[in-house]
């Protein structure tokens, strides 16, 4: 979890408020006696090697918690401690040419983040429908045959549907290195771990680095990670054009985007509908998807 120094100065000013855990089935965690909301992120067992959850239900007098990390070791009765705030991440120019997890932390072996780094909270407003200005500028992508055939507006979302191991990464590799937007997001949910560095040393290139923020959450990592690394990514691209820059946010996949979401929905007792899918992940496409576009300011 990553705090800016003002939340910092809040959280510690608020009283302690602890609960334990009754209870671990499946992806989630059952906790009573802490009072929290759905987003806010609580810490069981706190210390060094504590491990944060996110709450996803709440009941009367209990809240169901989702992981951010391995439920192993977790037992009943273990402390459970109340942040009262949620996921934030940092923004900023500092992102640029890092490669960071699907929380928002440096997994590149660079230099770790300045303490002083803006920090956001991850859910934000929704830029509304007035305030957008309309697509009209052109963004050229660097291939010839997109720019020709299918030409790009600045502000526009684009879906590349295609089998797996056609060269849908391959072809946003492409894009990453040639278009002229200011700076490129590139957000990497469900991937293969083997071929996560392939993709950064191959496809991208340190000329592809220059001017891009990776955010990676690789298959193995639980649902609710996977699910953060869209928004994470997503909030990150935000705060770049929020500064009045062209950002090329780009996300492989949606499809796993949704699948996590499946995942998390169905642990909380959500019940399934079409394709398995509970209702919670038609919900969530449309606000992640509405966040891309142009705003008052920047696309």
């Amino acid at each position: 979890m990553t705090l800016g120094l003002l939340d910092r100065a809040r959280a510690a000013a608020r009283p302690e408020l602890t609960g334990s855990v009754v209870g671990a089935m499946g992806l989630t965690l059952a906790v009573e006696g802490v009072v929290a909301a759905v987003g806010d992120l609580v810490e069981v067992d706190p210390g060094p090697r504590g491990l944060l959850a996110e709450v996803v239900a709440v009941s009367r007098d209990r809240l169901t918690c989702m992981p951010l990390g391995e439920l192993s070791g977790v037992h009943a009765g273990a402390r459970v401690r109340a942040t009262g705030m949620p996921l934030q991440v940092p923004v900023g120019e500092a992102l640029l040419g890092r490669v960071l997890d699907g929380l928002g932390r440096p997994v590149d072996g660079g230099p770790p983040l300045d303490p002083s780094l803006e920090c956001v909270d991850l859910v934000s407003e929704t830029p509304h429908a007035l305030s957008r200005t309309r697509v009209q500028e052109p963004l050229t992508s660097g291939v010839r045959v997109l720019d020709t055939m299918v030409p790009l507006g600045k502000g526009q979302r684009l879906g590349i549907f295609a089998g797996s191991g056609v060269g849908k990464s391959t072809l946003l590799a492409q894009i990453t290195r040639g278009t002229d937007a200011d700076v490129r997001v590139i957000g990497l949910i469900g991937e293969r771990g083997r071929e996560v560095r392939e993709f950064l040393e191959e496809n991208l290139g340190p000329a592809g680095m220059a001017r891009t923020v990776v955010v990676v959450a690789t298959s193995d990592e639980p649902p609710l990670v996977r699910l953060k690394a869209a928004f994470v990514a997503t909030r990150i691209a935000e705060g770049f054009r929020d500064q009045g820059r062209d950002v090329l946010l780009m996300m492989d996949s949606i499809t796993r985007t949704a699948m996590a979401q499946r995942e998390v929905g169905l642990s909380a007792g959500e019940p399934p509908a079409t394709r398995g899918y509970p209702p919670s992940v038609f919900a969530m496409l449309p606000r992640l998807l509405e966040k891309a576009g142009t705003a008052a300011v920047g696309s």
